[in-house]
């Protein structure tokens, strides 16, 4: 599976459940941080966490392996 792929679904997953949870009345907020650029990098972080988690696990899992020791022949 192509890890781009994967990232962007995540971070669209996640932005799209922020924003159905987000006060609909703050759509258009006119602050120097906007309320949709917050939620993209809440999402951003949360899709690099899952990432991380994901690569985690496959290194710990590796590492975890027994070594065989090399033999003559």
């Amino acid at each position: 599976m192509n890890i781009d792929v994967m990232v962007t679904a995540i971070v669209h997953t996640v932005y799209g459940q922020l924003r159905r949870i987000a006060p609909r009345d703050l759509d258009r907020d006119r602050g120097a941080v906007s309320l949709e650029q917050v939620l993209w990098f809440v999402a951003a972080g949360v899709a690099v966490a899952v990432i991380a988690g994901i690569l985690w696990g496959k290194i710990k899992n590796e590492a975890d392996k027994s070594i065989q020791a090399p033999s003559a022949p």
